[in-house]
C-alpha cells in the first residue's frame, strides 16, 4: 500500500473510530466541542514559566484516551508528523533566555529551558485534544454543533465538504498513481516529465467530480443547508459531564496563579 493508499486508510479508520458506540462517542457534540475549545483556551493561558500547573492539564487528554478506548501509541503514530513541529516552536528559547532558575545537582535549569518544555507542552495538548475531539465525534456531528453556535452555514458547509472531499481528490489521485505504475513498472517515483500533465489531469477529474456532486446535491434538494446530524436534545450527564470538566479547568488555573 503506498503513501495515498496509507492516508485514505486513515480517513477511513478516524471515520471508524468516530462512529463507534463508546460512552465517549453518544456525548452530545456541543459539549464536547465548547469543552475543546475551553480547554484550549485554559491550556494557551498559562504563563510560560508555570510548568507544573501545566503538567495537570495533561489530565484530560489522558482520561479521553481510556474512557473513549483509544489506542495511545496509534495515535501517537498519526500525529508522528504533526508533533515534531508543534515542538520546534519553543526550540530556540533557551538561547535567549539564559538566567538560571534552578540547580539540580551540576545541572543548571535556565528559564529558557521552562519556557521552551511550557510551549512545547502546550502544543502537544493542543493538538492531542483536537484529535481526541475528532476521534470522538463524526464530521457531520462537529458541523451540527458548529451550526447551534450559530456559525454562518456557509463556513460550515465549506468546512464538510472539505473534509468530504480530501478523501475523493486522495482516490483519485492513488488511481492515477496505480495506472502509472502499471505503465511504468519498476520505476521508482513518477518522472519529473509527465508531472504537469499529471497534475492537470487530477485538476479536470477533481472538477468533474465537483461538478458531479453538486448535480447530486442539488437533486436531492440541496438549497445552502445541509442536515449534519439528528437533532438530540443535551441531557443532563452531557451538562454534568461540561460542568465537572470546566470546574477542573478552572481550579487547575487559579492554583497555577498562586
Amino acid at each position: 500500500m503506498g503513501k495515498l493508499g496509507n492516508a485514505l486508510y486513515e480517513i477511513h479508520h478516524m471515520d471508524e473510530m468516530a462512529a463507534q458506540n463508546q460512552w465517549m462517542n453518544r456525548l452530545h457534540p456541543l459539549v464536547k466541542l465548547l469543552l475543546t475549545i475551553f480547554y484550549l483556551t485554559i491550556t494557551v493561558s498559562f504563563p510560560k514559566y508555570s510548568l507544573a500547573g501545566l503538567l495537570c492539564m495533561g489530565i484530560y487528554p489522558i482520561a479521553l484516551f481510556i474512557l473513549g478506548e483509544i489506542p495511545f501509541w496509534d495515535s501517537l503514530r498519526r500525529l508522528r508528523i504533526v508533533l515534531p513541529f508543534v515542538c520546534l516552536v519553543g526550540l530556540f528559547n533557551p538561547f535567549f533566555e539564559r538566567q538560571p532558575i534552578l540547580t539540580i545537582g551540576s545541572i543548571t535549569i535556565t528559564a529558557g529551558m521552562v519556557s521552551m518544555a511550557t510551549l512545547m507542552i502546550k502544543g502537544i495538548y493542543s493538538i492531542l485534544a483536537s484529535y481526541l475531539l475528532i476521534a470522538t465525534t463524526s464530521i457531520e456531528k462537529i458541523c451540527y454543533a458548529m451550526r447551534l453556535l450559530h456559525i454562518p452555514s456557509i463556513l460550515v458547509t465549506q468546512f464538510l465538504l472539505t473534509y468530504r472531499y480530501i478523501s475523493v481528490l486522495l482516490t483519485e489521485a492513488n488511481r492515477m498513481m496505480q495506472a502509472y505504475a502499471l505503465r511504468a513498472p519498476g520505476q521508482k517515483g513518477v518522472h519529473f516529465k509527465v508531472w504537469g500533465s499529471l497534475a492537470g489531469q487530477l485538476l479536470l477529474r477533481s472538477i468533474d467530480r465537483a461538478a458531479e456532486v453538486y448535480e447530486s446535491m442539488a437533486l436531492r434538494g440541496y438549497q445552502g443547508e445541509f442536515t449534519y446530524a439528528v437533532k438530540e436534545p443535551c441531557r443532563w450527564k452531557d451538562i454534568l459531564y461540561f460542568l465537572a470538566w470546566t470546574a477542573a479547568f478552572c481550579v487547575i488555573r487559579l492554583a497555577a496563579a498562586y
